[in-house]
Parts: structure tokens; sequence; C-alpha cells
């Protein structure tokens, strides 16, 4: 329909409009016919209303497309009929000003539009604005962290903006249901408490000096995010520890209080990459590490309990369960590493020379 070649692009325009009124109809309400011939459509002026009614009532019909089409349409009917659709409206901002400017707009469309525009997405909105735009976008699990979040119910007092508010559950990307909170016994829920602006502060630089010497520079764009997200209470990054994506977790897993460290590895999105990376960290709680070495999913991958070992900060007890499952080389290279213990040196020593029949 659309070619570099005039003429091709000339007869295929042809042989489609020449097409059966009523059954160019039925196809463009079809499930099955591909997106660019709806746009083709779309933008054909001289065709019957039934057929543009079609095309923007099928639900393949791209966003672009009803942009476009919502920019030059005469049909004030169909603007209205579009302005019906508000999670559409929400989803595509760029509609909500195309309707608004179209001068054929009826003022039904005009109407909605604007309220639409007022209530998800002018600037004085409140927490739950936010939430309910989340909602109308089915981003569930970020509308539920923030509906829960204790930083919501006072962002003023938090230190927190609406942007702020709005990014934070941004990183969510784990629904309720997916979570289990039941490690979180009495032990750890006791040691949850309310942390001051300036251990708060202290918590940031530890993070940050973290992230430097195992990443030599950390952005600045890192940076923001990290403190953003210590803006939020040692319950709130609890939440965010499990429920939050890759990025959340790489910057809550350094977080020095071992419940919200120990929520990352929680978290039904891990990955064993990541959890390889953590394995070898060193500034990272010893319960984490202990409860990677205890897990029985983790401790199946080699390169998992191989960076235990290796990592000074692993309980001693869990090293020495790991070394007979080590491969000769990685015990007789354990068994000259200096930054280990001397009792895991030790034990590797004896383990490699037993293999070889050395003493």
């Amino acid at each position: 329909m659309r070619s570099d070649d005039a003429e091709l692009s000339g007869e295929a325009s042809k042989t489609l409009m020449a097409q059966d009124p009523e059954m160019l109809e039925s196809s463009l309400r079809s499930a099955d016919i591909a997106s660019a011939v709806l746009d083709y459509f779309a933008c054909q002026a001289s065709l019957p209303a039934s057929i543009h009614e079609a095309v923007i009532t099928n639900t393949k019909t791209p966003a672009d497309v009803f942009v476009r089409f919502a920019q030059t349409s005469t049909n004030g009917a169909l603007l209205e009929r579009i302005a019906l659709n508000q999670q559409l409206l929400i989803q595509t901002p760029a509609l909500i000003d195309a309707i608004i400017a179209n001068p054929n707009s009826t003022s039904e469309a005009e109407r909605r539009a604007s309220e639409t525009k007022r209530e998800f997405f002018e600037k004085e909105r409140g927490a739950q604005q936010i939430v309910n735009e989340l909602r109308a976008q089915g981003k569930e699990a970020a509308a539920e962290f923030l509906e829960q979040s204790e930083f919501a119910q006072d962002l003023e007092g938090s230190g927190m903006d609406l942007d702020d508010a709005a990014f934070l559950a941004g990183m969510i990307e784990v629904p309720e249901s997916e979570t289990d909170d039941s490690w979180l016994g009495l032990e750890y829920i006791e040691e949850i408490y309310e942390e001051t602006a300036e251990q708060r502060q202290a918590i940031v630089d530890k993070i940050l000096g973290d992230m430097r010497f195992e990443e030599t520079e950390v952005s600045s764009e890192r940076v923001s995010i990290l403190n953003r997200v210590l803006k939020m209470g040692m319950k709130d990054r609890v939440k965010l520890a499990m429920k939050g994506d890759r990025e959340a977790r790489n910057i809550l897993i350094r977080d020095p209080n071992r419940i919200v460290s120990q929520a990352v590895v929680q978290n039904p999105r891990i990955t064993e990459q990541e959890m390889e990376q953590i394995a070898a960290m060193r500034s990272i709680s010893e319960d984490v590490l202990r409860n990677i070495a205890n897990d029985r999913q983790w401790s199946r991958s080699y390169s998992i309990v191989h960076n235990l070992a290796r990592n000074p900060r692993t309980p001693i007890a869990n090293v020495l369960n790991i070394l007979t499952r080590l491969q000769l080389r990685d015990l007789s290279a354990l068994s000259k590493n200096k930054n280990v213990s001397d009792a895991v040196r030790r034990q590797a020593l004896r383990l490699s020379q037993a293999r070889t029949g050395n003493k």
C-alpha cells in the first residue's frame, strides 16, 4: 500500500478501494488483519464513516493510528467515540491533545478529553490519582505498591514529591500475589524501625561507596535513583526489594540493613546471573550469603557456590560444606587464596591433596 514504486502503490490502492464496502468493513473488524492495513484505511478521508468506525473499534489498531485519525478526521461522532475510551486516552496522552485541537470535535469529545487530561495529567495531582492512572494503564503491581506504601500517605513529610512517587512505583514488577513474606519472622520484624535523616544519608554513602569500589564509575543517573530509593523508610524498602526490578535489587542488596538485603533474594524475579554476582559481593550481610548457601535452588548452581567459597564474608561452616563440591582446579586455587580464612585454605589443600594422592 505504501511503496517507493508509485505505480505499484497506486495499483494496490485501487485494488483495495474497489473492494465491496461490506466485505471491506468486515475485514477491518477482523482480529487477523494487519496493522498496516488499518493504518492505511484510517488515513483515507473519503471513505464512509462505517469503514473508519471499523478501524477505530478494532483492538489491533495501533495508538499512533488513533492519533493521526484524531488529528485529521472531520467526523465529530467518531472523535466522540474515541473520547469515550478513557483507558486509551490515558495510555496515549497525544490522543487527548489531538481530540482537543481538532476543530471538528464535538463538545462532548472535547469535554471527555479535557476531563481525562485534568484528572490524570495535570501537575497538581495527589498520590491516589497516580494510583488511578497506573491502574488504568494496567500496572496493577505498581499501583498496589504505591497504595500500600507509607511514604505515599504523607509525601511532603517523607521529603518526596509526586515525580518521586511515580518513579518509585515504576520500579515495581512483582504483584502481591507472587511474593512470599513467610521468611519475615519475628526476629526480623522486631528490627524494623524508623531511621533518622543522618542514618539514611549514611546508608546512601555506604551503598555509593560499595558501587564505586565494584564498578569504578557510577553515573549521576544511578546516584539520583539511589537518593530517591533511600527517601523511603525501611518498611517500604523491604517491599521494593521483594517486588522491584533489577535496578532496585542492585541497589538494595547493598543496603546495610539485613532485612532489606535479605528481602532482595526473596524477590521471585531475581535471576541466576544476579545471584552469582551477589554471591561474590564482599559488602553484603553474612546472613544473606548463609541463606543463599542453604537454598536448594541456588546451591545447585556451581558458579554460585564457587563464588560463595571464594567470598571471605561467607560463614566458614557453609564454605566447608561447599568445598567438597568444588572441582580440583578450583580447590587448588582456593588453597592459595590469601583473601579467605586460614581454615578454608587448609581444608581446600587437604581435599586437593586427597584427590591427587599427594600428602
